[in-house]
């Protein structure tokens, strides 16, 4: 009997231990299963860090920013090619190198810096400043520091992303390191106050992601700017692409397949934006309908936004024939956003 006995209690907890064996098995099997599901999450979405939320959160860091060969000089002002190097993922693993144009008046009082953000260029007729060279040379020989990137890809930069999306998205880390690293070590003729913006067509849609990520008030004048939700802003022009889009439309179609589009587009956080802002369109531009500045203009007001709205009749894209009007215009604006 007593041996019988033994014989149930074994067999009973040999049952409890294969049965907790099972449980914490199963229990480990889930924890590995979560693991695994967090880092394929981590592999699957490698642009959601990129978000404008996320964007907002993140550390921006400075980095040092070099004068390298001049490319120009005259006695009112100089033009050097400038560049900085930084992990345009923003997680400090591989720096690349971004180059640019300074110009950098002559004389010896202290600056304020305009930071010029272009629009699209072909990369096959790209010269470093292309796009913002007749603006840089106006407000440097007005007594303008002027900072204008190239980005990733272009000029002396290093390669761009092999994703178009993450191209995209890193000319905002190109943009906001550029902002954070200028400073009077970097650039000893800066005042030390006043960091503003100009931007012109795709530069505008940087421009005012930017605006919405760092939520600061940097001045910023824009011409002709993109300004439609994304990924609307991109397909709006892909007609002019060689394969009329294709390429691009897959591409979009794996994006969503794994991203929310409305945390990329700018329009869903214009309420961040707490910079003054002029905006200029011309009435002939052929590139971004007035519809899109009346509809920008009337939802900032809305939000309550500062927003002065300028329609140039019968100017094109580039403000031409009346470039010097609108020029002055910029000017005026800045000056008046001045702070002492």
């Amino acid at each position: 009997q007593s041996q019988m006995n033994k014989s149930i209690i074994f067999i009973l907890l040999t049952l409890v231990l294969i049965s907790l064996g099972w449980w914490g098995n199963d229990k480990y099997q889930k924890l590995l299963k979560n693991v695994d599901y967090q880092k394929s999450i981590s592999l699957i979405k490698p642009l959601e860090k990129y978000s404008i939320e996320n964007l907002r959160s993140t550390e921006i860091k400075p980095v040092k920013i070099k004068l390298e060969e001049k490319i120009n000089s005259n006695n009112i002002f100089t033009s050097n090619i400038f560049s900085f190097e930084f992990d345009p993922t923003l997680k400090n693993k591989n720096n690349k190198k971004v180059t640019g144009l300074i110009n950098l008046p002559v004389k010896s009082s202290l600056s304020p810096v305009v930071v010029l953000l272009r629009g699209y260029v072909d990369q096959s007729i790209y010269q470093t400043g292309g796009g913002t060279k007749r603006v840089g040379e106006f407000f440097a020989e007005n007594g303008y520091i002027t900072l204008a990137p190239d980005f990733l890809g272009y000029g002396g930069s290093s390669e761009e992303s092999g994703n178009i999306f993450e191209t995209r998205f890193q000319t905002y880390t190109t943009v906001l390191t550029l902002l954070k690293s200028i400073n009077q070590e970097n650039i000893p003729m800066w005042d030390g106050k006043n960091i503003f913006i100009w931007a012109h067509s795709n530069g505008g849609q940087v421009a005012l992601t930017t605006l919405e990520i760092t939520g600061a008030d940097y001045t910023t004048v824009l011409w002709a700017p993109v300004t439609k939700p994304f990924p609307y802003s991109i397909l709006y022009y892909t007609d002019e692409s060689q394969d009329e889009g294709k390429f691009i439309r897959k591409e979009l179609a794996n994006f969503e397949k794994n991203y929310d589009v409305n945390k990329y587009s700018l329009t869903n956080y214009l309420d961040k934006i707490n910079a003054p802002i002029e905006y200029h369109l011309g009435t002939n531009d052929d590139a971004i309908p007035l519809s899109w500045g009346d509809e920008f203009v009337s939802r900032m007001k809305k939000l309550e936004k500062e927003v002065t709205y300028y329609k140039h009749p019968g100017a094109d894209h580039n403000m031409n024939p009346l470039w010097g009007d609108v020029m002055q215009k910029t000017l005026e604006f800045f000056a008046t956003k001045s702070k002492d």
